[in-house]
């Protein structure tokens, strides 16, 4: 997806220019989607866009549009799930794997390394929903594959040092109310991104285990105050400096619009936070 640095020469993503034909493609759907042959409605705040609250710095505790009016339902913008996603798609397939299917993504499971991704605590809970019906219907039964950095920028089974790795990876069945919820870790902030978690939706567990049919892919972007506050704290250094150089409003995929994928948060850097996100489908 983009361009990412961890350390000296970890390239996370292939920059913009890489992204453009995907980003394009999908971009584009959407536009003859809104040309009227597919009525798109907007899980959004009715046009508030969230993005005086969440680079002005807001308090850390306070919430950041995620969608909470169902005037309209757009779908959840499609984009590019980068060069590391896990998905079999470029060769590393962490989806048909004994033990993927899991809340707790902290840990690396199986015959990896082992290993634990160190950092500010973080629960995720998506709520994935019917686009078509105005938002108002969960999708029971479906599923959600979701990835991110670690503390250090670094992605598991691709970044060197953690390419026998598999945490902050997994996935998760949708409840009778469309929620998943995934207990993580902060991500740090890498060199030209804004900080960010991959996901991908299924139509199904069976379909996400067999690393196939996805029915849409995006990420969620954080508040900055949030990210402020968390990269305040021990082991997040390198994300201060990286954050100053990037902001939503140039970031290569939060830059056409992020208030449906901003985040909601709430807690503190002391206690963990939770990142809430409706994703309508």
């Amino acid at each position: 997806m983009h361009r990412h640095h961890h350390g000296e020469d970890h390239e996370h993503d292939r920059g913009l220019a890489h992204d453009l034909p995907v980003l394009a493609r999908r971009r584009m759907i959407r536009l003859v989607a809104g040309a009227g042959l597919v009525p798109l409605v907007g899980c959004s705040a009715e046009d508030d866009s969230p993005a005086s609250s969440s680079t002005a710095g807001s308090s850390a505790g306070s919430t950041s549009s995620a969608g909470s009016s169902t005037a309209k339902c757009a779908t959840i913008p499609d984009e590019t799930a980068g060069p590391f996603p896990g998905d079999g798609s470029n060769g590393v397939n962490v989806l048909k794997e004994s033990g993927v299917v899991r809340s707790d993504i902290t840990k690396s499971f199986g015959d990896s390394a082992g290993g634990t991704a160190e950092g500010v605590p973080l629960t995720v809970t998506l709520t994935v929903v019917d686009a078509a019906s105005g938002c108002g219907t969960p999708k029971k039964g479906a599923a959600v594959y979701l990835w991110h950095a670690d503390q250090d920028g670094r992605y598991s089974l691709y970044s060197e040092g953690v390419t026998e790795e598999n945490y902050l990876r997994g996935v998760q069945e949708t409840d009778d109310k469309g929620q998943v919820t995934f207990r993580s870790v902060f991500p740090g902030c890498y060199d030209g991104r804004w900080p960010h978690i991959h996901f991908e939706v299924y139509a199904s567990l069976a379909d996400a285990t067999a690393a196939t049919s996805i029915t849409s892919t995006s990420q969620l972007a954080f508040p900055k105050d949030t990210c402020d506050t968390v990269y305040a704290t021990d082991g997040y250094g390198q994300s201060v400096t990286n954050l100053r150089r990037i902001s939503l409003e140039a970031d290569s995929i939060f830059s056409d619009g992020y208030d449906q994928q901003l985040a909601t948060m709430s807690g503190s850097a002391g206690q963990g936070y939770t990142a809430t996100l409706t994703v309508p489908v």
